[in-house]
């Protein structure tokens, strides 16, 4: 926000709408561009269409103008649609550096602001001007200076009471406005001229950052600036409620298809919408744009890097083939229905060829590609119930719109998501903190952390989702991680050691739930070569895929720092080259040999009740 008072008293001026901004240069044409703004629209941002206007943020100091004009600025920006915010200080430090706060100077602040918000509108961004902009005749011109060449223009009311407005005074303005320290302070001794007929009223004093981004949101879409699926809404695939009971009726007539655990863990990411916007398994068409590209491409650029997929064998295509829909079975009960299926060739070596690199029938999950069918069947899938597992841990498995909800109850204004399938230690939790910290300094007043544990199918040597659920609610418990700015949850995918292939799908699932940062660490994802037992990827590709893949705009990824254990500190710190003879790398199978041995590591790498829970995991495998 500009501040809003100087060593003047407002005067009345004599500018009317017509000469205002009055033509003083002469012997200018004006040039029309060659590019249209339709063609404009093409081309800028990843959302095709021209979405240029200008939304005219105006309201007191302190009514909340900066924060909700850079929240929409981010939200607009992190689902492909390009925006820029002019804010009232950022403005008076440069363009309008010689302008002071008589009226006189005032009038012309905000000319030279209209005039550049169209410039940027015209050029196909939303342009966010924030602004206390107190005179109505001036923002009428505003508008009148976009309308004169057709483009968009909404006049936003920031309301929040004066006395609201005073209680946050962040930079202590009003405080000395009181004081008689600055006159011509609006809203003391300079009026402010509440608009008239506004597009838009935020209440501030009773909305948090949150609803007045999805009041300016609804006012972009109905106005046909952002597009309604921007919003990119979690598609959970579960039998609507008033259709139910005939669902389980149909499923009971049907023929029926047994499916494995794994399957079963596949239809719970597709029921819960982590796979948004699937349908269901996918269809072929799906699948090659998954193998192929990464990404579906049908309705937009969409990172969807793993074929999530139902393979069958070729007796039950045979029985099946030709059906309009059949049962699915887990456990002895029908879970779902799958509807219109489409049967195709599973092409094992070269679907593993492609998602993992390497055809090498050890690989874990690679194995159990190579066993299964030699078909794949996609279709609508529509799920009978809510899928439980009866193993304790249920209460931590929060779907997407169940994390988006509780992210909103937390009043959490950055989401920053922690993808992990091994225990936690403090090398980990540093990055957490360092993280959290860094969000703070760059203006964030909530950040929360989502601890969100890999809760698939694992390979036999990792450890067991019950122990590493038991060894967060330790680190936790310790005091690690703050326990009121983490959310705990179990992530329902299997996991597929497809390394930077990989890493995209375990980053865009955290992108439905909300989360606007991603944390990527070495070699996410990957693991030894089963035959030579080098890396089976290059440790670090991880997370520079994950900074150039396609579709994931509305992340921005956080690189992992390495961490080491200095042995001066004693503690878990940041590497430095310079002191490498203070660090000592401990290596996961270090960690699980300490552990086994009944050894303790060294003071300071991981919280000791989080050890204590490891090492008697280790315990119960000794004793087997």
């Amino acid at each position: 926000m500009e501040t809003s008072g100087g060593t003047h008293k407002k005067a009345k001026l004599n500018n009317t709408v017509q000469n205002w901004g009055m033509q003083r240069a002469t012997n200018v044409t004006y040039q029309a561009h060659h590019v249209s703004r339709n063609k404009r629209g093409q081309v800028v941002g990843t959302r095709g269409g021209f979405r240029g206007c200008t939304v005219w943020l105006t309201g007191l100091s302190g009514a909340g103008k900066t924060t909700v004009s850079m929240a929409i600025e981010e939200y607009l920006v992190c689902h492909g649609i390009p925006c820029y915010t002019l804010d009232g200080d950022n403005i008076r430090q440069g363009l309008n550096k010689n302008l002071g706060f008589t009226p006189e100077d005032r009038e012309e602040n905000i000319r030279r602001i209209a005039e550049v918000a169209r410039l940027f509108a015209d050029a196909g961004l939303v342009c966010i001007a924030s602004f206390i902009s107190p005179y109505n005749r001036d923002r009428v011109n505003a508008r009148k200076i976009h309308e004169a060449t057709g483009l968009p223009f909404f006049e936003v009311f920031v309301d929040a009471p004066l006395d609201v407005c005073e209680q946050r005074d962040v930079k202590g303005l009003y405080k000395r406005a009181r004081a008689g320290e600055i006159s011509g302070f609006t809203g003391i001794d300079s009026e402010y001229e509440k608009p008239e007929a506004p597009e838009l009223v935020l209440k501030t004093d009773s909305c948090g950052v949150n609803e007045c981004i999805q009041q300016v949101i609804d006012l972009l879409q109905e106005k046909d600036i952002v597009p309604v699926d921007a919003s990119y809404e979690v598609k959970e695939l579960y039998a609507p409620e008033n259709k139910l009971d005939l669902a389980k009726a149909d499923a009971q007539t049907l023929p029926a298809l047994e499916i494995n655990k794994v399957d079963m863990q596949w239809v719970q990411v597709l029921a819960e919408g982590w796979a948004t916007p699937l349908n269901g398994f996918m269809r072929e068409r799906e699948y090659l744009q998954c193998l192929h590209f990464d990404c579906l491409l049908d309705g937009g650029v969409i990172n969807l890097s793993v074929p999530i997929v139902l393979p069958v064998t070729s007796e039950d295509k045979e029985k099946l083939d030709g059906c309009t829909a059949f049962a699915l079975v887990y456990g002895g009960r029908r879970v779902a229905i799958l509807r219109n299926p489409e049967f195709y060739e599973h092409r094992k070596e070269e679907r593993c060829a492609r998602q993992w690199g390497t055809t090498c029938k050890e690989h874990p999950y690679i194995k159990m590609v190579m066993e299964s069918g030699d078909w794949l069947v996609g279709g609508d899938l529509q799920v009978l119930d809510r899928i439980y597992w009866q193993d304790g841990l249920d209460q931590y498995r929060l779907t997407p719109a169940e994390l988006k909800h509780k992210f909103k109850e937390m009043n959490a204004d950055a989401v920053f998501a922690f993808q992990l399938r091994n225990p936690v230690h403090n090398g980990h939790a540093l990055l957490m903190q360092d993280t959290h910290k860094r969000l703070i300094d760059r203006g964030y007043r909530r950040p929360v952390l989502l601890l969100h544990p890999l809760g698939g199918w694992t390979k036999d040597d990792d450890v067991p989702l019950s122990w590493r659920m038991k060894q967060h609610a330790a680190v936790l418990e310790e005091g690690i991680l703050n326990p009121e700015n983490t959310v705990v949850a179990i992530f329902p995918s299997p996991m597929m050691y497809a390394g930077p292939t990989e890493v995209q799908w375990h980053c865009r699932a955290r992108m439905v739930t909300g989360a606007n940062f991603y944390i990527v660490g070495r070699d996410p994802a990957g693991m030894p070569h089963p035959e030579t037992g080098r890396d089976l990827y290059e440790p670090t590709h991880g997370a520079k895929v994950l900074t150039m893949a396609p579709g994931l705009i509305t992340l921005e990824i956080v690189p992992f720092k390495v961490a080491a254990y200095n042995k001066k500190k004693q503690c878990m710190d940041f590497y430095d080259p310079k002191n490498h003879e203070d660090f000592d790398f401990i290596s996961g199978t270090r960690m699980r040999k300490m552990a086994r041995e009944g050894q303790n590591p060294p003071a300071g790498f991981m919280a000791p009740k989080a050890w204590a829970v490891l090492a008697e995991y280790y315990k119960t495998l000794q004793n087997a």
